[in-house]
């Protein structure tokens, strides 16, 4: 039960990522290969305004999700919206680049070394059946529940929502509707990097923070919204907890070095046997 419990801990972060992927997806048709690297800057931007600026975490949390959500802005307007030719190869060429910059920026700043982050709130070991789970692990849990609750009503109830899924369905007919299309793509970017940041944030002070902690979230939290369905929400959460809990049980039985090779492993069974993900429908095209 203790490899399910820490399973279902870091599952719920790779579902953070996943969501992320999701966002712009579902509004642009892009994968983000820099999603992973919000991920690394939500945890250096909370260590740098906690421990150098010194600035109360009441303050600093809401400050390091805006840092982030501008620069996912900033990201789209610097490195997708000037493509002249945006085939799907060219812009996730770019986002490949986009993470890489990113990655370089983030070691000239904070260094190689791992910065530690202290628990935000009180430290309990809690005791379940068979097993225990700490506190912040609860709250990297409920924190993911909540943004997959929020995200749902707001993209199936709100107007907003439904120009997200709109530009995603067809960006002329939803630009001939009124919809500012560009406005929309930028805002995608900004929310999946503020989600990323939630994530950085929320697993800091279990995993800690180095500048390349993106790269291998990343391609997990991909290989989450795959197994899930690219585009839809609770896909990626139930990717995510699979992928976290697959991973805990097969260091178990494995030397823990090659769990990450399990990330891979879903994504090549996933794509042989259900390319459309586990709770993805396939979409139709017209020819």
């Amino acid at each position: 039960m203790q490899f399910l419990y820490s399973g279902i801990t870091s599952g719920s972060i790779y579902a953070l990522v996943a969501i992320g992927f999701n966002i712009i997806y579902n509004t642009t048709g892009i994968i983000n290969f820099a999603q992973g690297e919000f991920v690394m800057l939500g945890g250096m931007f909370i260590y740098s305004l906690l421990y150098m600026m010194n600035i109360p975490f009441i303050f600093a949390f809401p400050v390091a999700l805006f840092g982030a959500f501008v620069l996912g802005v900033l990201f789209e307007r610097v490195f997708i919206r000037y493509v002249k030719v945006k085939t799907e190869l060219n812009l996730i060429t770019i986002t490949i680049a986009g993470s890489i910059i990113l990655r370089g920026i983030a070691m000239l700043i904070w260094g190689r070394d791992t910065l530690l982050v202290e628990s935000f709130i009180p430290s309990k070991t809690i005791q379940l059946y068979e097993g225990t789970i700490t506190s912040d692990s609860v709250l990297v849990i409920g924190v993911s529940l909540f943004i997959s609750f929020f995200l749902t009503i707001f993209f199936k109830k709100t107007k907003y929502g439904k120009a997200f899924r709109a530009c995603y369905e067809d960006k002329v007919a939803a630009s001939v509707c009124g919809i500012n299309v560009k406005m929309v793509v930028m805002f995608s970017f900004g929310i999946a990097a503020f989600l990323g940041a939630v994530a950085g944030v929320a697993v800091s002070p279990i995993t800690y923070v180095t500048y390349n902690d993106g790269v291998m979230t990343g391609l997990k939290g991909f290989s989450a919204a795959v197994m899930g369905g690219l585009g839809s929400f609770w896909g990626g959460i139930f990717g995510g907890i699979i992928l976290g809990v697959s991973e805990a049980f097969f260091a178990s039985v494995f030397p823990s070095g090659y769990k990450d090779a399990m990330a891979f492993l879903i994504i090549l069974l996933i794509l042989f046997f259900r390319p459309q993900g586990i709770l993805g429908r396939k979409k139709a095209t017209r020819v």
